[in-house]
This record gives C-alpha cells, sequence and structure tokens, in this order.
C-alpha cells in the first residue's frame, strides 16, 4: 500500500482557562463563526490540501467534539486521541506516532485558531527546502500582544523567546499562526507524557543546527482564546464583504421588524425582539434579545435571555448553571489587536 502523502494533527484539547466560562460548555474548536463550528474550517483547508486523515486530540469537551464531528468530515478520515491528563503541544504526538509516522508530512494546526491557512504554499515550501519543521507565521499580528513572537532572520527560526541571544538581534519577530509542518521523523523524539513542542522539539532542533523555516502570510489571522479576540474574528469572519454597517442573520434565527441590528451576527435559533438594537455583536444560538433591549460590543452565550429594555456592553454573558442571574465577563480593551 501505498504511503500517505499527509496526515494532521488538530490540536483540540485546551481548557480553554481564558474562554471561561463560555468554555464550559463549549469547547474552543465548537466555537460559532458564520454559522459553523470553528473546527470545520480546519477541517476544509485539510481537505483542500489533499489530506489522507486526521487526528484530534480530546480532554475539555472530548466527548461533544466527537459527537459533533463523527468518524469523518467531507470524506476526510477522523481518528481520535483521548488524553486523561492534558499532555500539552508536545505530548500530543507521541500517542499518535504510528498514525502520523506513517505518513510524508505531518501538519500540526491550533484549534483555535482561524485563518484562511495557506497550507499548500507552506507544505510546498517545507519540501522544497527540506526543512525539518517549517512554521506559518502572521505578518499582520502584533508580536509584543502574543510574548514577543518568534525571532526570524533570512526565512528560518532562530530564537523562540525573549531571553535567547539570538532573538534580540534577529531583524524580523513574527507571530506564530498556528500552523506547522514537519518531518515524521521528529516524532521520534519526543518521550510520552505532558511536554511543550517548543521546548522539547523546536528548541533542541535549533541548538542542533536544524532547520526550522518560517513561511509567512499577510493573511487575516485570529487567535480565539480570549471573549475579545472570539468577538473579533467571529464578526470578521461573518462580516467580510458586507458594508459598513451589514449584518448577518443565519437560517433559523428570528429578527423582528423594528428590530436594529448593525455589524452583529446572529446565529440559528437566536432570536431578536422588537424595538432591540444590537451592534458589533455575536448572538449565539438560542439566546433572546427581548424588546427594546441594547446588546453593544458584546457576546451572548447560548440561551442567555437579555431582558426586555435591558442594557449589555461590552461584556461576554453567559448562563448561571444554578439558574440565577446571567453572568458578565468583562471584554477587557487590552486583549484586543
Amino acid at each position: 500500500m501505498a504511503r500517505p502523502r499527509l496526515r494532521a494533527l488538530v490540536l483540540a484539547a485546551g481548557r480553554g482557562e481564558r474562554l471561561r466560562p463560555l468554555s464550559a460548555e463549549l469547547p474552543k474548536p465548537l466555537l460559532p463563526v458564520a454559522g459553523r463550528p470553528l473546527v470545520h474550517f480546519t477541517l476544509e483547508a485539510l481537505r483542500a490540501v489533499g489530506c489522507d486523515a486526521a487526528a484530534l486530540n480530546l480532554h475539555h469537551g472530548g466527548a461533544a467534539l466527537r459527537a459533533a464531528l463523527g468518524e469523518s468530515f467531507r470524506g476526510l478520515p477522523l481518528v481520535y486521541s483521548v488524553e486523561e491528563e492534558l499532555l500539552g503541544t508536545g505530548g500530543a504526538l507521541p500517542p499518535l506516532a504510528e498514525f502520523l509516522g506513517a505518513a510524508e508530512t505531518v501538519l500540526v494546526l491550533n484549534g483555535d485558531t482561524l485563518c484562511r491557512w495557506p497550507l499548500a504554499r507552506l507544505l510546498a515550501d517545507h519540501r522544497r527546502r527540506r526543512a525539518a519543521a517549517t512554521l506559518l507565521v502572521s505578518r499582520r499580528a502584533e508580536p509584543r500582544e502574543f510574548g514577543g513572537g518568534v525571532a526570524i532572520e533570512r526565512g528560518r527560526v532562530v530564537a523562540f523567546r525573549r531571553g535567547a541571544l539570538a532573538w534580540a538581534g534577529a531583524p524580523v519577530h513574527r507571530v506564530f499562526a498556528g500552523a506547522a509542518a514537519l518531518a515524521p521523523e521528529l516524532l521520534g523524539r519526543l518521550a510520552s507524557g505532558p511536554a511543550d513542542i517548543v521546548a522539547a522539539l523546536y528548541e533542541p532542533l535549533l541548538a542542533e543546527g536544524a532547520l526550522i523555516a518560517a513561511v509567512e502570510t499577510a493573511r487575516a489571522w485570529h487567535d480565539l482564546g480570549t471573549p475579545r479576540r472570539y468577538l473579533e474574528g467571529a464578526l470578521a469572519a461573518a462580516l467580510g464583504g458586507l458594508p459598513p454597517r451589514g449584518r448577518r442573520i443565519a437560517a433559523g434565527a428570528e429578527v423582528a421588524a423594528g428590530a436594529r441590528v448593525r455589524r452583529a451576527m446572529v446565529e440559528s435559533g437566536a432570536r431578536v425582539e422588537a424595538g432591540a438594537r444590537v451592534e458589533r455583536a455575536l448572538v449565539l444560538a438560542g439566546a433572546v434579545v427581548g424588546a427594546g433591549a441594547t446588546v453593544t460590543d458584546a457576546i451572548l452565550a447560548p440561551g442567555v435571555a437579555v431582558a426586555p429594555g435591558a442594557r449589555v456592553a461590552g461584556a461576554m454573558l453567559t448562563r448561571d448553571p444554578e439558574g440565577g442571574a446571567n453572568r458578565a465577563t468583562p471584554l477587557a480593551p487590552e486583549e484586543g489587536r
């Protein structure tokens, strides 16, 4: 049997601590984006480059994610790796070493990233340069907001952390954009157990003089790991190409006559009642904006009800599991880009 050309791991096990309490009921890969779960965009990108099969590691919300996806996604076979303890970006690979190691090239993708990843270009560059690993980096993201970014010189990564001598002297710093191509031979270098891929694999490779290449992209890129970044990324995806005051109303959503909805996404099953005003907001499935209420710069989690005439601004509103009042989590301005 011919060797599979490409297999992938989608990192989907994270707890989503910075997105709580929303992530307590929705694992990050299932966050709604323009009417679809975030993970659908990732799996579509893998299908487009001819991926033979993809794995997802599971921990927090794993049962919900597996139930939502099943055994394949539009013809792309899926396998799952259940982590009883969270293994991290490096520890997720050894349990899948046989599955991934059978391929000519391995892709590792962050499950909380939204981007029109140029995976074909990433793979072509990786193969052409015969790199040990090739990282996709964003030209648009601000490194200072993501720990300083990785240090790059002449198309190759020279350091990953601020403390490294090569980091300070590098001419370019870029933010890792959530996609990496790896030579399958590298999987044998990782020991079982929790590990960070930078410390356990990438930094030892640099110390040995191995090539870790960098491919830059100027495409829009969003890390959806915080409420503010989720709001910004989901709105950018939903409203791209629409007029300045455009909106997107999913099939199955209800918006009453006389309600004003601008620069917002109303997901299927949500309802906006008469006289309400919704602007720069995500109204997720089952959420209700009562008559005459105002919702701006906000996320309404599934099932949340905003009382008639109430005002929500600059916050993520989630249901209290004990049945009390909605919980409001501020959307801190410093989280945005």
